[in-house]
């Protein structure tokens, strides 16, 4: 028997939700250990790229494969743009 519908969408909400979790966590992590570093805005750049290379690769190589090379960048890259985000946002905070 198929999966009914609102146990998918409770599923998908509490995925989205330990995922926002673990964006925030990592967040927190990365502003931590940048803080005070001097880093250039270009050594940020280069920084955000190879940690979204080295997700996409990674992902790549694990099961991840079947939802789609493309599927897996996708979602490698918002990833590790919404951690991006709010760790700039706290970085400028922090001013």
């Amino acid at each position: 028997m198929p999966p009914k519908l609102p146990e998918l969408v409770k599923r998908a909400r509490r995925l989205a939700g330990e995922r926002d979790r673990l964006v925030q966590e990592l967040a927190r992590e990365w502003s931590r250990a940048l803080k005070g570093q001097g880093f250039s805005p270009r050594d940020l750049e280069e920084l955000w790229a190879g940690l979204t290379e080295e997700a996409v690769r990674r992902l790549l190589q694990s099961g991840a494969r079947q939802a789609g090379a493309e599927a897996v960048r996708h979602e490698a890259r918002e990833v590790i743009a919404r951690v991006r985000a709010r760790v700039e946002a706290e970085l400028a905070a922090d001013g």
